[in-house]
């Protein structure tokens, strides 16, 4: 076979120059018929090697038989019935072949995302454990959203994934982009959308400002594929070689972190986050006067013990509202407790669990409440029943009355009367 540089002379020497294969032959050294044929090729040469068989050959009878029954049979599970003994690797390369014939294929589009249409949530749980006092070490829930047009990341870590914890992370980030994605969305998280269907807190939530939440279909993570690989970016490129003293640092160094992944060039857009940003906030409508509902609420009646439980965590209430409706309202960073308006609890919220938060103020009022209580108790008790004319009253025993009026309740042996 001659070489490509013979082949481009010899077609040069003829259809240019117009020497004849004869003496073309002569110069260049080759044979006429080789002349001949460089002349008549389409191409230039190619060195192709015969095709060879395959040890796979000999089973893709059988191959193809599980496949028309079985078409998403893993080429392990394959091998394994047709007591393959060779290289995993040669089976692997022949089913991943012709399985398209069996179980078809699922072509993505390239979706192309306009300004301010979409942000697309998600949550990422980092493998470090967060210290957050009390001697516990937890994975906490970061929700990162990614806004579709800019690829803009943004990014909090909370300290559960209830809803109001998860609206609240929701509204801090938009509330610091200044306006609001006309889509947000979201997975089959439990708290947003668990059965298919937008809960209560979220839908109104999206409601307050003005947008949808749209559900990805279940079991299908590249429905909201940038927020994805987003987690994964973070995983390789935020991580590595850092420490975190308590969710609190962990949210300070990624802000500070974040400016420069969104000053990085985005290949699939040919820009930079930070500098598409205006356009896609330019699209987005404007955030609402009135801020959303988010964060944890309850309303309990205050027991005895003068505490409230909020994820686990017991937080103590004035005692002096034992008895009365008393709503809880927590944040992210702060647990309030209301009675009628007026504030009477106030704590710094607690990432731990099962972990009991005190203030001594409260318990200096439950002493006093406690002493006041007994000295009333004790002055009750020693206090004599008297008649109009002073003479004491003698207190009978309610078996008496039992036996005096044949209710059935009295006992086999009556009481002593007693008196004061």
């Amino acid at each position: 076979m001659i070489t490509v540089e013979n082949w481009a002379e010899i077609r040069r020497l003829h259809r240019s120059e117009g020497i004849p294969i004869k003496e073309i032959s002569r110069l260049l050294g080759v044979a006429r018929n080789t002349v001949r044929a460089a002349l008549a090729s389409e191409g230039p040469p190619r060195y192709q090697r015969s095709a060879r068989g395959s040890l796979v050959d000999a089973v893709e009878v059988d191959i193809r038989k599980l496949l028309v029954e079985f078409p998403r049979m893993p080429a392990t599970v394959i091998a394994e019935r047709i007591g393959w003994e060779h290289s995993i690797t040669t089976l692997k390369d022949r089913v991943r072949q012709i399985r398209p014939e069996y179980a078809g294929v699922d072509p993505a589009d390239r979706i192309v995302y306009q300004p301010g249409e979409i942000a697309q949530c998600d949550l990422w749980f980092p493998e470090p454990r967060i210290p957050v006092g009390h001697g516990q070490n937890l994975i906490l829930p970061v929700l990162v959203i990614t806004l579709g047009f800019s690829r803009f990341l943004s990014a909090v870590m909370l300290p559960s994934r209830q809803a109001g914890d998860l609206l609240a992370g929701m509204w801090q980030l938009i509330h610091a982009l200044g306006r609001v994605p006309k889509t947000l969305i979201w997975d089959r998280e439990s708290a947003i959308g668990g059965t298919g269907v937008v809960t209560v807190p979220a839908a109104g939530f999206a409601g307050t400002l003005a947008t949808r939440i749209q559900l990805a279909p279940a079991r299908d993570p590249e429905f909201k594929g940038l927020t994805e690989r987003n987690n994964g970016f973070f995983e390789t490129s935020f991580l590595p070689g850092r420490v975190f003293d308590s969710p609190a640092d962990f949210n300070s160094q990624i802000d500070d972190w974040l400016p420069r992944a969104n000053g990085r060039l985005v290949r699939s857009t040919g820009r930079r986050p930070n500098e598409a940003l205006p356009s896609d906030l330019q699209a987005m409508t404007v955030v609402p006067p009135i801020a959303p509902t988010t964060g944890l609420r309850t309303r309990v009646r205050l027991a005895r013990d003068y505490y409230v439980r909020l994820d686990s965590v017991d937080y103590s209430v004035d005692p002096r509202m034992i008895g009365r409706l008393v709503d809880v309202h927590a944040t992210p960073t702060t647990v309030t407790v209301t009675c009628n308006g007026e504030v009477v609890a106030a704590h710094l919220r607690c990432w731990a669990d099962r972990v009991t938060i005190t203030d001594p103020a409260h318990v200096s009022i439950a002493k006093t409440l406690r002493t006041a209580f007994s000295a009333e108790k004790l002055a009750r008790e020693r206090a004599s029943r008297q008649h109009a004319d002073g003479h004491r009253v003698t207190l009978r025993a309610l078996s008496d009355y039992d036996v005096l009026f044949d209710t059935g309740f009295a006992s086999a042996a009556p009481e002593k009367v007693t008196s004061r």
